[in-house]
């Protein structure tokens, strides 16, 4: 049976089991952990250049089965691809198009799944972005609430502040600071499905008065400085490189002078934007997140300061996303039937590995997530924000 695998397969020494299609079994090293069960004959040809992107689009369309703990699975198909392939080559991405309808269609096709189906796994105020883990025992329910609350805090919110929370997702952050920080916020998305339900919980909390959340492009804002504060989280990813200067311009425009904008989101590893993770990044464009872009951080800063803000502060929360992923794919792992009365089979496919290699790739630094804060400066150069953060860990 050896003889029908590519020579390069042959000699490796891995915790891997390969199970064929007519049930024979090879194993590639000691004590495997993980099985690919091969059920497309014509994979195992391709199998000498073993993409990231390859496995997960077979794993996908149901050419191969994958046994074992997910996060097994992504770490020795990682390794798997590092053995057999060369680094990342040096080809540059493409600027994408990023008009409204495109974006709408892509922000629909990941964000309007299903309400329940991301119920099943992230916590209960529905934070779909990196929670902030003030200790190592943290719930995910804490390490979110903390989160919001750093975000608030770096935001220096004070009660009848006007707050922008531009992708406000189902609205947790928008009531958080509504209730606990006594602002008025205007919250935007392009997600109809989260819009609904973001609705629902700021009509439950009685807070209509003070949160008003709308389905609105951010390139419609209006640019009359109207609000205090502006906060962005885990948006800026779909906004894409070619329009980034556009994104920081709005955003400069909606806010007053004095005010401060904090942009929470992922950033790249390089600073030309080459691709990480043999194939990862293809995947994801492919099945998560349609013309999604990531730049890297010297990239987002500088148009952020052409655009007229001055960035005062920059945190890399990388680890702390890593964990997030990890307990969301935990979650999901343990509610698999429920999850797969939600979505299509296919669907929990790409999740299941979606998350999974996210957090891996944000554990091996493949890619990061910033928080950067800027201010709009008085005309004068002055503004209000503390000398020290001393006041964001009282």
């Amino acid at each position: 049976m050896l003889a029908q695998l590519p020579p390069a397969l042959q000699n490796l020494q891995l915790p891997l089991r390969l199970r064929l299609w007519d049930g024979h079994e090879i194993n590639l090293g000691p004590t495997p952990s993980v099985t690919i069960v091969v059920k497309d004959p014509q994979l195992v040809a391709q199998f000498t250049h073993p993409t990231l992107d390859l496995l997960g689009s077979a794993f996908v369309e149901g050419k191969l089965e994958l046994e074992g703990s997910i996060s097994d699975v992504v770490r020795v198909c990682d390794e798997l691809s590092q053995a057999l392939l060369e680094d990342e080559g040096d080809n540059l991405p493409s600027r994408l198009a990023h008009d409204k309808a495109t974006d709408a269609a892509s922000i629909s096709y990941h964000y309007d799944l299903s309400n329940a189906f991301y119920q099943l796994w992230l916590d209960r105020e529905m934070v779909y972005s990196c929670a902030y883990f003030e200790s190592t025992d943290a719930t995910l329910e804490e390490a979110q609430q903390a989160k919001f609350r750093h975000l608030c805090r770096k935001l220096r919110l004070q009660p009848g502040e006007y707050l922008l929370d531009v992708g406000c997702g189902w609205g947790g952050l928008a009531r958080y600071a509504a209730r606990e920080f006594g602002v008025k916020v205007l919250g935007i998305t392009l997600s109809k499905e989260q819009l609904a339900l973001a609705k629902e919980r700021v009509a439950a909390e009685g807070l209509q008065d003070k949160v008003d959340l709308q389905l609105l492009d951010y390139r419609d804002l209006p640019q009359d400085g109207r609000f205090d504060k502006v906060v962005s989280v885990g948006m800026f990813e779909h906004v894409g490189h070619a329009n980034l200067k556009q994104y920081c311009e709005i955003l400069f425009g909606a806010v007053r002078e004095g005010g401060l904008v904090m942009n929470h989101g992922i950033t790249a590893k390089y600073t030309d934007g080459r691709p990480v993770g043999r194939g990862a990044g293809d995947f994801i464009d492919r099945y998560v997140f349609p013309n999604g872009e990531l730049p890297h951080l010297s990239m987002i800063t500088a148009e952020i300061s052409e655009a007229g803000l001055e960035v005062v502060d920059v945190e890399s929360l990388r680890l702390h996303y890593a964990r997030t992923l990890q307990q969301w794919s935990l979650r999901l792992e343990n509610n698999l039937e429920a999850a797969g009365r939600e979505v299509p089979e296919r669907a929990l496919r790409i999740w299941r590995l979606y998350l999974a290699g996210c957090a891996y790739a944000f554990e091996k630094g493949w890619i990061n997530l910033h928080q950067i804060l800027a201010v709009k400066a008085f005309a004068d150069g002055s503004h209000n924000l503390p000398w020290t953060r001393d006041d964001l860990y009282r």
